[in-house]
């Protein structure tokens, strides 16, 4: 796990070796054990290194085959790189290293761009061949890759601070990108993000530069959600999601040579993984959970359900208790570290956790990615429930943060446009080979809206600390099989039923029967006290004001009463505003 970058002249100019050491340094928590660099006529590839796999330097990166000068950067994790590397020894290809990384630049010497289809793993890599540059990023864009492109270079990396870093790049808004973040809960899908000059690499696709700067790009991987030929009974589909599940759990704690532990949280998801991991014999088991204080509202923890999934397995547990005083002055260190803008308010528990799990392990396993596949979500059944309406307002009555006249009465004339979001989810919905509306409604959840929420949200406040992150539930040939499962054993039982009957047994009932959870940082949600006068300052910043994106009226009807204002799905709007304002001033 790393953090990579690289550019790519059309010019007669030679690569900046400053700017890259500049973006090198906004990485340097991403990678805090190596740091190199490979220089080849127009590109210059630079890497930081987190060592998870075959920890000696000859694992090192920027990686170069000697006979063709072909070099790569890469960021993520190969579960299958063993197999790979066995037939590729057999293809006749001798191995300098122990590692992923060496696999996947001789899996490209083998088989061209096509490598990535062969490839099973999170994963967002550059291969500079001397004559292009190749981009690929993981078919549920689990790692994440941003580029800028402009007549006289393309640039690449981890994050936009980065290539904000390098310079010349052109921070203004995109309105298009403003009207998705304020109506899907801060997700900006790629190729768009909130900056004009900054773009990414969708999830399951390819890019190739060419040295004039043409690109062009190729969707390797979709997700058909479509029921079999052959039809399973409940029993059969149950059996063989808990078989790809143990399978997905079993890679992710096999290939790595530093502990994994896991993120857990007290819900379902993490506590079935503690279960399947103990049923894989992991020795000395480490367990990881985070609280925050109670708000008269809801509470700020879920010890009362994570302790006694540690007790049941005999976990070394480690519990951290945050007083909001130290959330309020933690939290500016966590907007520092988001890539993009994010609303939800466990960014910044991730954030904290993170912090005092890296103190222990290298790895962890993490529940993100359930919810979406398998229906956990308290909007789902309400989707399915609607009878009238098109599939957008089907989708639109339950998820939207924002319709769009509340987005025109949120914002200043200028940023006023069509409804770019409705049109963008009425597109995707009606992609094909999907069997029924809720069908369609997880499939782009999976491989749209949770990459830029709660995976990204996980990636950037885990390698925040150095710590990687890895989510069994997003094992890509588990979400192809969930998807072809009927939505009715995803629905049963309030949601997530097949995952709650495979959990019967293994974990305690009151966990598999209690309400549904999120990750709860109350004081985020019921904005008052020392957070809303921290709001309240954001927003009536000169900054903010000449900002000129919020209409005045608007922010004051909810500073006036924060409490009375939220989203379909309990967000904070208050927050949201300021939330914005607030990672502009650091980023913009």
């Amino acid at each position: 796990m790393c953090g990579i970058a690289g550019e790519f002249r059309f010019d007669t100019q030679a690569p900046d070796a400053q700017a890259m050491g500049r973006m090198l340094a906004k990485l340097a928590r991403r990678g805090p054990d190596a740091e190199g660099q490979h220089a080849d006529g127009p590109v210059r590839l630079g890497h930081r290194r987190l060592a998870i796999i075959d920890l000696s330097p000859r694992s090192a990166q920027p990686m170069v085959d000697v006979a063709t000068g072909t070099a790569l950067v890469f960021n993520g994790t190969i579960y299958n790189y063993p197999e790979l590397r066995a037939e590729l020894i057999g293809r006749g290809h001798a191995f300098h290293s122990d590692g992923d990384t060496e696999v996947i630049l001789r899996a490209y010497l083998e088989w061209g761009e096509a490598c990535v289809e062969r490839l099973h793993g999170m994963f967002a890599f550059a291969i500079w061949n001397r004559e292009s540059l190749f981009l690929a990023r993981d078919r549920l864009g689990i790692k994440p890759l941003y580029f800028s492109h402009t007549p006289q270079a393309f640039r690449f990396a981890s994050t936009p601070q980065a290539l904000i870093a390098a310079g010349g790049v052109d921070t203004a808004v995109d309105p298009v990108a403003l009207h998705h973040l304020f109506t899907l809960h801060a997700v900006v899908p790629a190729p768009r993000t909130i900056f004009n000059g900054v773009r990414k690499l969708a999830p399951g696709t390819t890019l190739t530069v060419s040295a004039r700067g043409e690109a062009r790009q190729r969707t390797y991987w979709s997700l058909k959600a479509q029921r079999p030929p052959v039809a399973k009974t409940a029993a059969e589909w149950t059996e063989a999601i808990h078989e790809s599940l143990r399978q997905a759990v079993k890679k992710r704690i096999e290939i790595a040579d530093v502990k994994v532990g896991v993120l857990l949280s007290g819900g379902l998801d993490s506590s079935l993984l503690v279960a399947l991991l103990a049923e894989q014999g992991v020795p000395d088991l480490m367990t990881f959970s985070v609280g925050f204080e109670d708000q008269p509202e809801e509470r700020g923890s879920e010890f009362e359900y994570s302790d006694p999934v540690a007790a049941m397995y005999g976990t070394r547990h480690h519990k951290y208790l945050i007083p909001n005083a130290d959330v309020l002055r933690r939290l500016p260190e966590a907007v520092d570290q988001m890539s993009e803008p994010m609303f939800a308010q466990d960014a910044v528990a991730f954030y904290l956790l993170g912090e005092q799990v890296s103190r222990t392990v290298k790895v962890v396993q993490s529940g993100q990615g359930a919810d979406e596949v398998f229906a956990g979500y308290f909007w789902y059944p309400r989707m399915a429930a609607e009878t009238e309406g098109s599939a957008l307002e089907r989708f639109r009555k339950h998820y939207f943060d924002r319709d769009h006249d509340e987005f025109v009465q949120m914002t200043q004339p200028v940023w006023h446009g069509p409804d770019y979001t409705g049109e963008l989810i009425a597109a995707r919905l009606a992609e094909p080979f999907a069997d029924e509306f809720i069908d369609q409604v997880l499939r782009m959840d999976t491989t749209m809206l949770i990459t830029d929420d709660p995976v990204k949200r996980v990636d950037n406040m885990t390698m925040a600390w150095g710590l990687e992150a890895r989510v069994p539930f997003l094992d890509h040939q588990l979400v192809e099989l969930a998807a072809a499962m009927p939505p009715e054993l995803k629905l049963a039982s309030e949601g997530k039923h097949v995952l709650k009957q495979i959990a019967r047994g293994l974990i305690p009932d009151a966990v598999i029967d209690r309400k549904k959870g999120y990750f709860p940082m109350p004081a985020l949600k019921y904005v008052r006290g020392e957070f809303l006068d921290f709001m309240r300052d954001i927003l009536d910043s000169q900054a903010c004001r000449s900002r000129g994106v919020y209409n005045r009226a608007y922010v004051d009807k909810l500073l006036a009463a924060p409490e009375q204002h939220h989203t379909r799905i309990q967000g904070s709007k208050l927050w949201h505003l300021a939330l914005l304002e607030y990672w502009l001033q650091k980023h913009g």
